[in-house]
């Protein structure tokens, strides 16, 4: 009798809150009439949870055979990582908050106010939207410490499913301007199963990509500079039906700083080394040639360098042309040396030639004049004996002896031509033949008295040492114009 007086005595102290409380847990968390205030304590949340899944389906979407669903899209941008120019891809780390509402998980509709945070392996219990990234090559969630995954679950049942991931992605990049170049890079979001019919993805607020995308503006770059950012909503149709594809785009500007010191002004430097070879004497062949060598494999390495660094794509950059005209005006040195020393060898050759021509000729008409002296002394000579001599060797040579006078003095004083007999296939060549190899041997007579003569060699290298460095000062000024003029690429579109 005093057990039964003791655990009445227990009762009546019971605060009459914590009854309440104890009713509404057993109690079904949506009740139309129930107008108490909602109190939140570990052990109500708990069995509200367990009622909430309760005969849930999360294979159904809400309003399931009614209108899409319209899920909301956030996006935090964490850091911009990396970019290939080589694989046309990007790095980024972001936090994808996703928004929507599942009326079959309202705990509280009178009170919104009043969230659950869960973990993010809550989400596997409910529908959650197929959102896949149309252009990701390769994403991971994080998990240190743990999965970076969470769920809010709302008192009228509308849900935030936040994470946070690092995905690569592609970036189909325009190199024709490169490294003067302005990229579009984009995040392409949608639905992989859902058609338009089922789920209506939105960016956030629609307000445009200040409130949809946050953190862009806190982002920097080592080769890019982010010159702005937009938000896009179109519709793609494919094999399976009409899907809503969410867009972000970013307009990224490379920064020419690091090629102007390691590509440009290299190769600005190796062309005007080429030129110190127009001030060494020309006499100096193992100098002009070494240096005309050495600029040549340099910009060949300059150049193997850059192309290590891009794709193998088959148009022309802009890069491309200004190594291709910087190689062009250092191998234009070295053949103005080639020049240089074939015009002065050259010189040097043919008078030598011409000297020893002069010197033969000078020394057969000596001889030849001494022959005609002699005999025409012997002729006149008043010694009967000598003129008999002479006579009957003259008259013995008209049938047997050849003459005693030279060969040269033979042909011209009796003015008759000797020739080798011509073979029997020469005649035979065919006139056409003949003509236009005539015509060829005309044309480069003619090409060849057209160039003016040098007569000092030193002239090359004075006009080489203003002409080259107007050439290359009128290149600069002209690739600098052009490419520095800016072009207007619309986000979203290359």
């Amino acid at each position: 009798m005093a057990v039964v007086l003791h655990l009445c005595f227990l009762l009546i102290l019971i605060d009459p809150a914590k009854r309440t409380l104890l009713s509404s847990a057993s109690s079904s968390p949506v009740d139309d009439d129930d107008d108490l205030p909602y109190v939140m304590s570990p052990s109500n949340m708990t069995a509200v949870i367990e009622t909430l899944l309760e005969g849930y389906d999360n294979r159904l979407r809400p309003n399931f055979g009614g209108e899409a669903l319209a899920v909301e899209m956030e996006m935090v941008i964490a850091s911009f990582d990396t970019i290939s120019e080589v694989n046309m891809d990007y790095t980024l780390t972001l936090y994808l908050n996703q928004y929507w509402k599942d009326g079959r998980l309202q705990f509280d509709k009178n009170n919104a106010s009043n969230i659950m945070t869960l973990p993010g392996d809550f989400a596997e219990k409910i529908w959650v939207p197929d959102t896949f990234f149309a252009n990701d090559k390769h994403s991971f969630l994080h998990d240190v410490t743990e999965k970076n995954k969470m769920v809010r679950l709302y008192g009228d049942g509308s849900i935030e499913y936040g994470m946070r991931f690092t995905t690569t992605l592609a970036c189909m990049m325009d190199l024709h301007d490169y490294p003067l170049d302005v990229q579009n890079c984009t995040v392409e979001i949608e639905s992989y199963g859902y058609t338009t019919k089922d789920v209506d993805m939105m960016w956030k607020n629609d307000t445009g990509s200040e409130g949809a995308v946050q953190g862009v503006e806190n982002i920097t770059l080592p080769q890019f500079e982010i010159k702005g950012h937009a938000t896009l909503t179109t519709l793609e149709e494919l094999a399976t039906g009409k899907y809503k594809r969410l867009s972000l785009c970013f307009k990224l500007e490379r920064n020419i700083g690091y090629f102007i010191f390691q590509t440009y002004l290299p190769s600005i430097l190796i062309v005007m080394l080429s030129w110190v070879s127009f001030w060494i004497n020309h006499e100096a062949t193992s100098a002009r040639v070494a240096l005309g060598i050495t600029t040549v494999l340099t910009m060949t390495t300059i150049s193997t360098g850059v192309r290590s660094s891009l794709p193998r794509i088959s148009y022309i950059k802009a890069i491309d042309i200004y190594l291709v005209m910087c190689f062009v005006f250092v191998f234009a040195a070295l053949l103005e040396y080639a020049a240089v020393n074939y015009t002065y060898w050259g010189a040097r050759a043919k008078k030598k030639v011409k000297k020893f021509k002069e010197n033969f000729a000078n020394k057969a008409e000596a001889e030849l004049m001494n022959d005609i002296i002699e005999e025409e002394a012997v002729r006149m000579s008043p010694i009967p004996s000598l003129r008999n001599r002479h006579n009957s060797t003259r008259g013995a040579g008209d049938d047997t002896t050849p003459c005693r006078i030279q060969p040269s003095f033979r042909m011209i004083s009796s003015g008759q031509r000797y020739a080798y007999p011509a073979r029997p296939h020469m005649g035979k060549k065919p006139q056409n033949r003949r003509k236009l190899l005539q015509h060829f041997k005309t044309k480069a007579k003619a090409f060849r008295n057209s160039i003016p003569k040098i007569k000092d060699v030193n002239m090359i290298d004075k006009y080489s040492r203003l002409v080259f460095p107007l050439a290359f000062v009128l290149f600069n000024g002209i690739y600098w114009t052009y490419y520095s003029i800016p072009v207007e690429v619309e986000c979203g579109k290359q």
